[in-house]
């Protein structure tokens, strides 16, 4: 598909896709608890039957809802389950990380069609915006013209303030000034919507992952730096500038009795500092479990660090809002996960919890991509699902005017 071609791409489904209320709510409890019958959607709205038949009836129509086999053996009429279409709606994500971008084609529920990524040493905004360019064609060009309309959006997840890094190494001062919505403009007419890449792993895993389970929770990414997010009431809380959940900013003490920010004690570029002080390649973390597991001597220092730092900083969380849970989860294997939350919960036993209720330490399902769904995911949850918080700050823009 040519730049022209991706340039005109825009979306009629995006023109109608600012959903109701009442067509948000059926939307968000089919995806929090799959297919659904009528019957049930209308106990668990609080809509009459004959208001919520009429809305699946549109939502069908439409090609946002699928019908599923007849559920028999009751008194009465067979009920008719309603699911989500998985290709009623679909959505770009654009994770922009500092080691790599990663460009994503997703369905509506959450299902990944395709996926592209770039690797870099230096992250500088011109190969990241040719990899968009290019990526947007490759991932369209096999759409057809009815799926090319169902394309609702284009979501970003960027590290708050790329350009500003407590590590050297990890600065990139190209980036500060950049008007990434401007060189957007001319990309693609897609509505664009851009959100901090911690907040959208926090929104892939409400979404898509173990969010579902809980009404209220902080969550806490582990990446090359860690970020965090909040959920309130079934919807993620991103506070009046964007910018709530900013829990790697929380302060803690240093080695040396210094003030520092969790971000700088609770990081994967530390184990990667480690391993570069040994003379071994920090690349071969994302060779996966096996070599995570031969590196355990640097590991298992780092995973103990990181774990009593999560849990003063989860009590600290839960001093503000009384969570009930808190979700880690980041960029590293299931097993690494598993026992960074062990350890963060035998750490917890230990704390003062003097005035608090103690929170249950849960791990996040979604994993290292995270960050790259919950990008495709803003723009499915802007214009589709229901925000139980009384605003929604980040912005979509329409680029097609």
């Amino acid at each position: 598909m040519d730049d022209g071609i991706v340039r005109s791409i825009s979306t009629g489904l995006s023109q109608k896709g600012v959903r109701d209320h009442n067509e948000r709510l059926l939307l968000s409890l089919l995806l929090r608890h799959g297919e659904l019958a009528g019957s049930d959607l209308a106990r668990l709205s609080g809509l009459s039957a004959p208001t919520v038949s009429g809305i699946l009836r549109r939502l069908e129509t439409e090609g946002l809802l699928s019908r599923r086999a007849p559920v028999r053996g009751r008194v009465g009429k067979p009920s008719v389950p309603m699911a989500l279409a998985p290709d009623g709606v679909l959505s770009l994500g654009l994770k922009i990380g500092r080691r790599s971008a990663e460009l994503l084609l997703m369905e509506f529920t959450g299902g990944m069609r395709r996926q592209l990524r770039l690797d870099y040493d230096v992250l500088r905004p011109g190969p990241v915006l040719d990899f968009l360019t290019e990526g947007l064609g490759d991932l369209c060009s096999d759409l057809s013209p009815a799926e090319a309309l169902r394309l609702c959006g284009l979501g970003i997840a960027a590290p708050f303030e790329i350009w500003n890094a407590s590590t050297p190494s990890l600065e990139f001062p190209e980036w500060n000034g950049t008007d990434l919505r401007a060189a957007l403009a001319g990309i693609t007419a897609l509505p664009v919507l851009a959100m901090n890449d911690a907040t959208a792993a926090c929104l892939a895993e409400q979404i898509y992952g173990r969010g579902k389970e809980f009404r209220d929770y902080a969550y806490f990414f582990v990446g090359s730096y860690l970020g965090g997010g909040i959920v309130l009431n079934h919807s993620l809380y991103e506070g009046h500038r964007g910018n709530a959940g900013a829990l790697g900013s929380l302060r803690t003490i240093g080695p040396n009795g210094e003030s520092r920010q969790l971000v700088d004690m609770a990081s994967l570029h530390l184990l990667q500092t480690r391993l570069r002080d040994v003379g071994l390649d920090p690349a071969r973390l994302s060779e996966g479990p096996k070599t995570w597991a031969a590196l355990a001597r640097h590991v298992e220092p780092w995973l103990g660090e990181t774990a009593q730092e999560l849990a003063k900083a989860s009590l600290s969380t839960c001093s503000v809002i009384d969570f009930e849970a808190i979700l880690i989860d980041g960029a590293f294997p299931e097993t690494i996960r598993h026992q960074l939350v062990e350890r963060v919960r035998r750490y917890l036993a230990t704390q003062d919890t003097r005035g608090l209720i103690v929170p249950r330490i849960e791990a996040g399902r979604v994993g290292g991509n995270a960050r790259t769904l919950g990008a495709a995911s803003g723009p499915i949850v802007a214009q589709y699902l229901l925000n139980t918080n009384t605003f929604h700050t980040t912005e979509i823009v329409d680029q097609a005017g």
